[in-house]
């Protein structure tokens, strides 16, 4: 499965205000691996920059002057996103900015949605975790996620933070949490000890299966089990019939 997590930087909040998208940040995930494939974009907004804005994520008018525009890199954007899952934290804000400049272009590139599917990690953060803050920096420290080098925001930087987020969120567990204070702030619970990025050409786990004896003999330790317990044996009508049965 081919994913690419994604975010964007803008000159404002709102597209329908004319602000545009500066930056865009992809990180490519295949079979929940990172594989370095990623694709990097700074625009040239041609207009200025919100000074909110600005002090969010320190890009301004100037550095972007000799940038490309965003008509100039399209098609090079949608090639690289093209059939992919994005994954995105407040997805409806980076598509919506992502849907205004293909709509600058007419219709020759449809929607986002027309060719991706999308999955909301904001979305999934909140179901996961009602009640409690669910922004990157939060998420962060809830799975031991680094980002201790995230003094402002930038679309590469995120994305790639929000990968370690998005593969810890959905990794399942990695620690056994003794203490019931742990991670109080934020709900409790186990957290990862480290998130680790898996090398693209890492060797494929060995699967080793239990040979015909040690079947029989765990069947037959099953049986002894349930002998002494009236009969009953929680794993017995899961296990495998051995030979004689």
């Amino acid at each position: 499965m081919r994913q690419v997590v994604l975010d964007t930087e803008t000159t404002g909040l709102e597209p329908a205000e004319g602000h545009r998208v500066i930056e865009i940040g992809c990180v490519e995930v295949v079979n929940r691996r990172l594989t370095g494939n990623n694709l990097h974009l700074y625009l040239n907004p041609e207009r200025d920059i919100d000074e909110g804005a600005l002090e969010v994520h320190g890009i301004s008018r100037e550095f972007l002057a000799d940038k490309p525009l965003f008509s100039q890199v399209a098609e090079e954007f949608i090639r690289f996103i093209d059939g992919a899952e994005l994954v995105i934290h407040n997805a409806p804000f980076d598509v919506g900015f992502l849907n205004h400049e293909l709509r600058r272009l007419g219709s020759q590139f449809g929607t986002i949605e027309q060719r991706c599917g999308i999955l909301d990690t904001l979305k999934m953060a909140r179901q996961k975790h009602p009640g409690q803050k669910n922004n990157l920096d939060a998420l962060c420290r809830r799975y031991d996620v680094e980002n201790g080098h995230r003094e402002l925001h930038g679309a590469l930087l995120d994305a790639e933070i929000l990968a370690d987020v998005y593969l810890a969120m959905t990794g399942g567990q990695t620690r056994l949490s003794l203490s019931a204070n742990e991670d109080a702030g934020e709900g409790g619970g186990a957290v990862a000890e480290a998130i680790r990025r898996l090398s693209a050409d890492r060797p494929a786990l060995k699967v080793v299966s239990a040979t015909d004896d040690e079947r029989q003999r765990h069947q037959s330790k099953l049986q002894a089990i349930a002998k002494g317990n009236d009969g009953v044996a929680l794993w017995l009508n899961e296990a495998e019939p051995t030979a004689d049965q």
